[in-house]
């Protein structure tokens, strides 16, 4: 889980619009040339525990914003924490809120959900619902990234326009990762699945799989992430065997689990020497098969940071997150 909120989105740098910033007669910084930044909406959680807490609404902050700034030009924004509640306020509110925006904001082209530190909340704390209404309601969308998968829904859409697809978690719900297989998205070229761990909802298996390795609704995919799984070994057999992987430009197999098994199988599979970069970091293999892939792959880039071991548990696989 990040510890520091993110500094630049979609080549953008971000600029923070508070609650405060609705109180004040000035115009937030930026405001003169507001589609150059990604504008992050959402106080700390932290700075919310000192105020009233129930008088915190994202619709209104919403409202607040697009008073303030020119938001027909915004391109990019960044939404942090939406508010107290836990499971009784979810990004449902926010998501809604948004999408009845969209007539009011044609260049948004980025949208990160969820862009909360360890200091806001756990990655695997953070409430969802369905996030598909910001795909509907903005067809031009080119990215959208997603941290955290509690209650987290998609459906299956057509989408034109989106390039990129990422999904932080420290367990991705499997039928989420089957909505992303059924979806048709003709443009997307980076997608990323951080699939997690079982104990915090990561319950995907091979069948919810089977649409993003076999690729159909994904022609123009050039990286594909299959991340932090304890089942990393298995992921890596699979993906050794899957259509998508011939046509990749990029494979990333990295903070998860990934052993001895799951590297033999990659050396076992589809040849793998068209690819520019595999990353395999976070591994459990021994150096001996790290010398057999770097042998077999000459002319990729490989990452392969070995994962974290401790003395109490010697031997023990940890993906990199989970909580």
């Amino acid at each position: 889980m990040p510890h520091e909120r993110l500094d630049t989105y979609f080549g953008l740098p971000v600029q923070q619009f508070y609650r405060e910033h609705l109180e004040e007669d000035e115009p937030p910084a930026g405001s003169d040339e507001p589609g150059a930044y990604a504008w992050r909406l959402g106080d700390a959680y932290e700075d919310e525990l000192d105020e009233d807490e129930d008088g915190y609404d994202f619709g209104k902050l919403l409202e607040g914003f697009a008073g303030a700034v020119d938001v027909g030009s915004v391109r990019a924004l960044v939404i942090g924490w939406w508010g107290p509640g836990w499971e009784e306020n979810t990004s449902e509110a926010a998501v809604k809120a948004l999408a009845a925006m969209a007539g009011r904001m044609p260049e948004l082209r980025a949208v990160f959900l969820g862009e909360m530190t360890s200091g806001d909340s756990e990655i695997s704390w953070i409430e969802h619902g369905d996030v598909t209404p910001l795909l509907e309601a903005f067809p031009r969308l080119e990215r959208l990234d997603v941290r955290g998968s509690s209650g987290l829904r998609l459906r299956p859409v057509r989408h034109e326009a989106l390039r990129t697809l990422r999904f932080e978690s420290g367990g991705l719900p499997g039928h989420v990762v089957r909505a992303v297989g059924e979806c048709e998205l003709p443009a997307l070229e980076h997608l990323e699945l951080w699939l997690g761990v079982a104990n915090y909802g990561g319950d995907c298996s091979d069948e919810d799989l089977r649409g993003v390795l076999a690729g159909e609704g994904l022609p123009a995919l050039r990286h594909l992430g299959l991340q932090d799984s304890e089942r990393q070994d298995e992921i890596a057999a699979l993906a050794a065997a899957a259509p998508v992987v011939a046509r990749l430009e990029s494979l990333s197999l990295s903070m998860g689990t990934l052993g001895d098994e799951g590297a033999e199988a990659l050396l076992s599979g589809q040849p793998l020497t068209h690819l520019a970069r595999l990353d395999l970091s976070n591994h459990y293999f021994s150096e001996g098969m790290a010398e057999r892939l770097r042998a077999a792959l000459p002319g990729v880039e490989l990452t392969m940071t070995p994962g974290t071991t401790y003395d109490w548990n010697v031997g023990g696989r940890y993906v990199e997150v989970s909580e």
